[in-house]
């Protein structure tokens, strides 16, 4: 008997030895995998897990764009290409449209202005002959039969105008004319002293240096050396004729 109860016992405590190792062993693996958990959370889980995430929106990223576009103070001028800019006063231009249109070998481009102005601001008698001049010399670049007479001849005549005769010398003796005698569109007689101290004719356009007796002539050398009128600068320290035009 006492030794069946023994026996009993001995198994009793087995077996509560089994259970009890069984909860350790329960016990044991949740505390592993609390562990665990705990472990990942606190690698996983942002400092600032409490406060609330953002919601993206396109529509709110859209708009913002939109207004930092906007912003002129932030962002760089667009460019358009229909921006018309300000109107500004402008100057008459310093030469006439029709000495635009090309190079001219028988002008200096620097008196380009004073033959403008010479068409621009003459009489209507002096203003017919220096257009006609200037077409016949620089756009049709003429040449005419004969020498500087014929070819101013030519010029008076093809603009409708007669010639007066204001001044009136000889070559060698004169008298001699003063500057304030001469116009624009005067036809003269001068001796030319930049080539022999000839007698030369020619038209007047303007004076390049009043006081110095520097002016800019048209002036043909004859048919012979085939070239149309050109503007040259001559001394007009002796003229002893000068005949005007007239309607």
């Amino acid at each position: 008997m006492s030794s069946s109860v023994t026996a009993s016992c001995s198994l009793l405590l087995f077996t509560v030895g089994l259970v009890g190792q069984a909860h350790a062993d329960s016990m044991s693996a949740l505390i592993a995998q609390k562990s665990v958990q705990s472990d990942f959370s606190a690698r996983y889980t942002p400092s600032y897990s409490a406060v609330p995430s953002a919601k993206v929106s396109t529509r709110s990223t859209i708009q913002r764009a939109g207004t930092y576009r906007s912003n002129s103070a932030s962002t760089p001028p667009v460019i358009q290409t229909s921006y018309r800019y300000p109107e500004v006063a402008r100057q008459a231009p310093a030469v006439m449209p029709a000495f635009l249109s090309g190079n001219y070998d028988n002008v200096d481009s620097e008196y380009l202005p004073l033959l403008s102005s010479a068409e621009m601001q003459s009489s209507l008698a002096a203003r017919e002959v220096v257009s006609t001049a200037r077409k016949m010399a620089l756009n049709e670049r003429t040449i005419i039969q004969g020498g500087c007479w014929d070819y101013l001849n030519a010029v008076f005549k093809r603009a409708g105008v007669t010639r007066d005769t204001i001044h009136k010398g000889t070559y060698g003796q004169g008298p001699y004319a003063n500057s304030g005698e001469i116009e624009v569109g005067d036809w003269l007689y001068y001796i030319n002293h930049g080539y022999n101290g000839v007698e030369h004719s020619g038209l007047f356009v303007g004076w390049v240096d009043e006081r110095a007796k520097q002016a800019l002539i048209l002036s043909y050398a004859g048919e012979n050396r085939r070239e149309p009128a050109r503007y040259r600068v001559y001394d007009l320290s002796n003229v002893y004729q000068i005949m005007r035009p007239s309607v």
